[in-house]
């Protein structure tokens, strides 16, 4: 649930441009099967970030980059390959679903980087924490069905989940939320700063706005299908520096000054040209959002329909990824998608400039996107600000940084329009983004998006058994989209490029993965 901005690197989104990430995406190489490559140990691996992360708390945002360095300090209960779209062991090593029923049972020997045992109870704590409206994590309701509850049985190792209701993707979305452990959870305001988790590096310098710091935990077994940092060409250093500009981070790609940097714009071109190594993940890059609340004049839904005709998606989705994406189709994109098809193009409003004219003639609008997001995106904005006022709308556009963007979206509610590409796998991680309870009731559903069409469908949908419901699922975005609630018109290959290492990028960023190369 990246809430993530595309910039280059999460919840998901996972991704450059998602406010939400899930696992899921491919790589052109496998740095940890058999390479020619060859790895060094230790050393610097330095990956840029194209905005901060801000508040270090993993449950407290669903930002790209905060999902992004989550990877490196904080570990799952599963992992989603990212070609077969397989459930495989993390923290946990075994687990059973059985109707509302999730039992898991936790590997052994599991350690924070405090030094402390990773216990059952730690992880039900976690659960209950974000399953609490109070505490106002963006994951409830994504990654932790609404409802759920936790048992924990230390002696034996195991949790037992309780679901409200049937839950088809539950463990897709378990797979996402990072576990605190004990010491955060008993001092959160310690995670603002300084990282408390199991994951196979630890934070040692926050330079907000510049960079963070991580250094290798020695002994980690646990990770992924039970990847350990004691693998040949593991960097003992991770940085993770700040570069808002993405032609700057191609250019100290290039020169060698960074190893990795995700790029979705026209430098991806010439990273290209030069060989680089790199991994792809298809994403979704233009989704807009509709402010239904009240005070603005997109609650009204003849106006959002008349905002949604005055513009040519098919123009915009080109120039938004440089000629080098296509159309949207499913709400929920990341590879390996849950529920694959086309919810988009047979429900999209046709573009009609002379009925939106008659309705927006006159009516002024602020539309917000992220500086973040690379030319192209800029280009594609400014675009649609000419179609709109084409149609007589008078159209503010404000390109502003990721903090600046979710503040307005989390925060001010300073925006009638906006393009905030939500980056997942499964369907259902985007319920409580477009429906329930707004941001004034403890809820994500940031738009105020009030869809009956939609919600019945997603009723429907999560009282079928996992992908048996794809076509439920599929039908109820596409009542979102008939009815100009919100339109996603934008995907892409995004491209991750390396220099000096190799990695893997399945839609977040793996950092056991990460393999130095020798010059």
């Amino acid at each position: 649930m990246k809430l993530t901005v595309l910039g280059r690197s999460a919840a998901v989104l996972c991704v450059t441009a998602a406010f939400l990430a899930a696992c899921g995406g491919d790589s052109d190489s496998d740095p940890t099967g058999d390479s020619d490559s060859q790895y060094v140990d230790g050393g610097t691996f330095t990956m840029s970030l194209a905005g901060d992360p801000g508040k270090l708390d993993p449950q407290s945002s669903a930002s790209s980059q905060l999902f992004a360095v989550n990877q490196l300090a904080y570990d799952t209960l599963f992992f989603v390959d990212g070609e077969s779209g397989e459930i495989g062991p993390q923290l946990a090593k075994e687990w059973t679903v059985d109707g509302t029923t999730v039992n898991v049972t936790l590997n052994e020997g599991v350690t924070c980087s405090d030094g402390s045992p990773l216990t059952a109870t730690t992880v039900a704590d976690n659960l209950a924490y974000v399953g609490d409206p109070k505490n106002k994590s963006p994951y409830l309701g994504t990654f932790v069905p609404a409802g759920a509850t936790a048992e924990a049985d230390d002696a034996a190792g195991t949790v037992t989940i309780t679901l409200a209701a049937p839950a088809p993707f539950v463990l897709n979305g378990l797979a996402s939320l990072p576990i605190v452990c004990d010491a955060g959870m008993k001092d959160r305001a310690s995670l603002a700063d300084s990282t408390l988790g199991s994951g196979p590096y630890e934070l040692t310098e926050a330079a907000p706005g510049d960079h963070y710091t991580y250094q290798i935990r020695d002994g980690y077994t646990w990770g992924p299908d039970g990847a350990t940092t004691a693998e040949e060409g593991m960097p003992d250093t991770v940085v993770m520096k700040i570069v808002e500009n993405e032609g700057t981070a191609a250019n100290l790609l290039l020169s060698g000054d960074i190893n990795a940097a995700m790029i979705q714009g026209p430098d991806a071109k010439r990273l290209d040209a030069q060989g680089l190594f790199h991994t792809e993940t298809e994403a979704m890059v233009g989704e807009q959002w509709y402010n239904h609340n009240e005070g603005h004049e997109t609650s009204d839904a003849e106006v959002r329909m008349a905002l949604t005709q005055a513009l040519d998606f098919t123009e915009l989705a080109s120039v938004s990824t440089a000629g080098e994406g296509h159309l949207a189709t499913t709400f929920a994109s990341l590879a390996p998608a849950s529920c694959p098809g086309d919810s988009i193009s047979g429900a999209l409003p046709a573009q009609d400039v002379d009925a939106a004219s008659a309705v927006l003639d006159g009516k002024k609008f602020t539309f917000l996107y992220s500086s973040a997001a690379g030319a192209a995106v800029s280009a594609a904005a400014e675009l649609a600000v000419q179609q709109w006022e084409a149609a007589g709308a008078e159209v503010t556009a404000k390109g502003v940084d990721e903090t600046a963007l979710q503040g307005a979206i989390f925060g001010t509610g300073d925006w009638d329009i906006a393009w905030v590409p939500l980056n997942v796998s499964s369907p259902d991680q985007l319920v409580p983004f477009l429906s329930g309870p707004g941001m004034a009731d403890g809820g994500t559903n940031f738009s105020g998006i009030d869809n009956a069409d939609y919600a019945a469908g997603v009723e429907a949908a999560n009282a079928m058994n996992g992908t048996e419901g794809c076509d439920t699922w599929l039908e109820a975005e596409s009542a979102l989209v008939a009815a100009a609630d919100i339109i996603p018109f934008a995907n892409n290959v995004v491209k991750t490029f390396g220099n000096g290492a190799e990695f893997e990028y399945p839609g977040t960023f793996a950092p056991t993965s990460i393999r130095m190369l020798a010059e």
